[in-house]
């Protein structure tokens, strides 16, 4: 590729950026931004907000635009973010329009700022919010903000030209997001926790001026696959208005815990694994445990008894025992486990086994479960309120120190635990138990 770094003659902080990435080249060292693409320095009059068109003059494929950034709050940040304008231009740019975003070098460029900022700095995404916006070629701001003092920070200046030099973009789930303050900071959090990469984000103050045309031109700019909305940000009515347009648009709303999982597939198999949920629930929500990688998703079902009893002894045992599993669990409104699971066609039979293995031992530990051939029985015997009331055990404390085991006094009769309890046994048939024990 052939990357231009822009800065202006009048910006202190884009000088300094750029002094310090010439020095880091000259210096030599494993730059993947000076060996892999071809740079070029470029120096312009005025502000960079102003530059609309500035790729018909200059040969790239990615503009970094390199800047400060002014805040009436005077915190030392390093920031990223895209160009664009919701509504009025009052920052340059045009109204309504949208620059091209580039979210795998914001979110490469992000990680390393975060890497590498000196102490006290915050390091963040800014919403999208000044120009230009009339380009053609995929572009970011690189900025250091947010007073004279930062600009000429010479630690910050050598921070983000080393963040800019060791970018090497993976693979990312591009995104666009809705909903907070200008520095983004549930975005930032997701970007830097996941490959949930970020192109254009509203701010809460812009989100009522969106419109379907709006969601649409983010979607293309950022070439998004995906949505995520600061819920708590937005009241659920915006929330909901917003989500509307995106299932209008064709964006999956994906919340943090699924981006974050997310990540760990290759996308179009994320995608399908959701498809795989839809026909085995519609609506469930899906909870990836450790599939990774690239494959053919596929149900597997185990015994609905042997998962619900599992979950009802030792739930987070068996979250954290699939944890290192190659599988995905469903959950529904009335079923935290639904007993299909979903992983890749070359595991199915070995896991229908690991997981059948998993419950029969998990069950044994924490019940009063026996085998017997080819059955799991469980005998479970519990405080039953009705004969502690027929025996005349007033409801309260009496009937707590009874289901607690411990014997009671009533009007010189003592009541044993055991003559208010009920024996219940329930078998759960498992061909070839034996071999999963």
């Amino acid at each position: 590729m052939r990357i231009a770094l822009i800065n202006s003659k009048e910006d202190l902080a884009g000088a300094n950026i750029r002094d310090h990435l010439r020095a880091a080249i000259a210096e030599g060292g494993p730059w993947p931004l000076a060996q892999q693409h071809m740079l070029v320095f470029h120096e312009v009059q005025g502000r960079l907000i102003y530059q609309d068109r500035i790729d018909d003059t200059i040969d790239a494929d990615l503009i970094i635009f390199i800047s400060r950034h002014s805040s009436v709050q005077a915190v030392p940040a390093l920031t990223v973010h895209v160009t664009g304008n919701y509504d009025a231009a009052d920052l340059g740019g045009e109204p309504e329009a949208l620059a091209p975003a580039a979210p795998a070098w914001m979110h490469a460029i992000l990680g390393n700022l975060a890497a590498r900022a000196p102490e006290g700095y915050r390091v963040s995404y800014e919403v999208t919010h000044h120009g230009p916006t009339a380009l053609a070629v995929p572009s970011l701001f690189v900025e250091i903000g947010s007073t004279a003092t930062e600009w000429a920070d010479p630690a910050a200046g050598r921070a983000v030209a080393e963040s800019i030099l060791s970018a090497a973009p993976q693979e990312t789930i591009n995104l666009v997001g809705f909903g907070g303050t200008h520095y983004a900071v549930r975005q930032t959090e997701i970007a830097l926790s996941s490959r949930g990469a970020f192109g254009h984000i509203v701010p809460t103050r812009q989100a009522g001026a969106l419109t379907p045309a709006m969601i649409g031109r983010m979607r293309e700019a950022s070439r998004a696959v995906a949505a995520y909305i600061d819920r708590k940000s937005l009241s659920p009515a915006e929330a909901g208005r917003i989500g509307r347009m995106l299932d209008g648009a064709g964006l999956p709303l994906l919340s943090e815990s699924e981006i974050v999982e997310a990540s760990r597939l290759e996308w179009h198999t994320y995608l399908r694994v959701r498809e795989v949920a839809e026909t085995i629930a519609a609506g469930s929500r899906i909870r990836i445990h450790g599939l990774a990688g690239e494959g053919t998703p596929v149900p597997v079902d185990v015994n609905p008894d042997l998962v619900e009893e599992t979950v009802k002894s030792d739930k987070d045992g068996f979250f954290a025992a699939l944890s290192d599993f190659p599988v995905v669990s469903l959950s529904d409104g009335s079923k935290e486990v639904l007993p299909t699971f979903i992983c890749f066609a070359d595991t199915a039979s070995r896991l229908a086994s690991d997981i059948t293995t998993l419950c029969v031992k998990l069950i044994l530990i924490c019940e009063n479960a026996v085998i017997d051939g080819d059955h799991l029985v469980l005998r479970k015997v519990r405080f039953d309120p009705g004969k502690a009331r027929t025996l005349g055990v007033p409801k309260g404390p009496l009937f707590a120190m009874l289901a607690g085991g411990k014997a009671v006094e009533i009007e010189g009769r003592r009541i044993t635990p055991d003559a208010v309890q009920t024996t219940s046994v329930k078998r759960i048939p498992i061909p070839g138990l034996e071999n999963y024990i």
